[in-house]
């Protein structure tokens, strides 16, 4: 059944990839992004596209008649949130708040918002501004719950695919071991990447979840986890990238940088897979889904 849907962070990674999957379903798509995260050629066609800030209350008009709404929009990259725990908070707990309140009093029928495993990384990834703003988002939905507002917590583990973004201070991993690789330089290995494990699942698998959200009220009030099931460390990953590119160039290792402690994440998705869900993207056709767009990016002098 076709509905009307709202996406905040629109021009961000995930927010662009669900907007696509979310046209190409039938849906009606609004989205609002204020650029200040997301890129605008990211910004799908298809769709009703505003410039806003999830902030700023005259965001409101923008939510009357929309039945569902995906609050992606976040401050996400955790050496800028460090850097800036103000504007963290405004943005992902402010914003979250704002986004929350106007969908309550616009009788939007459901929010589905964004987690982050970070908050089963230890504790000290815990005392961190962003792990710190994304606990607060879950009060936040417990709260506006019990004054009627429907809302749907995602954990997502670590996301990956086509259109990540290379551009944070700290780029994504895959990202990072495939644009060096087809630039033909060395590939850098942290001290204890042999140990550092995650718990990576593509996008595509993230929006089959996302799409059974909409229409599927099992999932109404409740948390999801969604990972693989399996983790990789960051070495395991870097072997797979260079099966998929065909190269075998030895990696430069390096020091931690302070503070970037290795860790290990593993998604205990099985209240997902009791509604059906299953993740279906190996990690070997994960990392080569990416290549074309990271290739492009470097041919047209994007990713230097």
């Amino acid at each position: 059944m076709q509905k009307t849907i709202l996406v905040t962070g629109v021009a961000g990674f995930i927010g662009s990839n669900l907007a696509k999957r979310l046209i190409e379903a039938g849906h009606e798509v609004v989205g609002l992004d204020n650029f200040s995260q997301g890129i605008p050629e990211h910004v799908p066609s298809g769709m009703r596209f505003e410039k806003a800030d999830i902030r700023s209350r005259d965001i409101a008009p923008l939510f009357q008649g929309i039945d569902v709404v995906f609050h992606l929009a976040a401050k996400n990259a955790l050496r800028d949130c460090q850097e800036d725990p103000v504007g963290t908070m405004e943005m992902n707990v402010v914003g979250t708040a704002n986004v929350f309140d106007v969908s309550l009093k616009a009788g939007v029928k459901k929010v589905i918002y964004a987690q982050s495993s970070v908050l089963e990384e230890g504790e000290e990834r815990r005392k961190g501004f962003y792990a710190i703003s994304k606990a607060a988002d879950e009060l936040l939905a417990s709260g506006f719950g019990a004054i009627g507002l429907t809302t749907v917590g995602l954990r997502y583990f670590n996301v990956y695919g086509p259109g990540q973004d290379y551009r944070r201070s700290s780029p994504p991993i895959m990202s990072r071991f495939i644009s060096t690789l087809l630039k033909g330089e060395r590939p850098i290995l942290f001290e204890g990447d042999e140990n550092n494990t995650r718990d990576f699942i593509h996008i595509d698998d993230i929006n089959n979840f996302h799409l059974l959200c909409v229409d599927d009220d099992r999932v109404n009030n409740r948390m999801f986890r969604l990972g693989t099931g399996k983790n990789y460390s960051v070495a395991e990953v870097l072997a797979m990238t260079q099966k998929v590119l065909g190269t075998n160039a030895e990696p430069e290792k390096r020091e931690r940088l302070p503070g970037d402690l290795p860790v290990t994440t593993l998604a205990d998705n099985s209240d997902a897979r009791a509604l059906g869900w299953s993740p279906r993207v190996s990690l070997e056709d994960g990392i080569r889904s990416m290549v074309p767009y990271i290739k492009a990016e470097i041919e047209r002098g994007a990713l230097r």
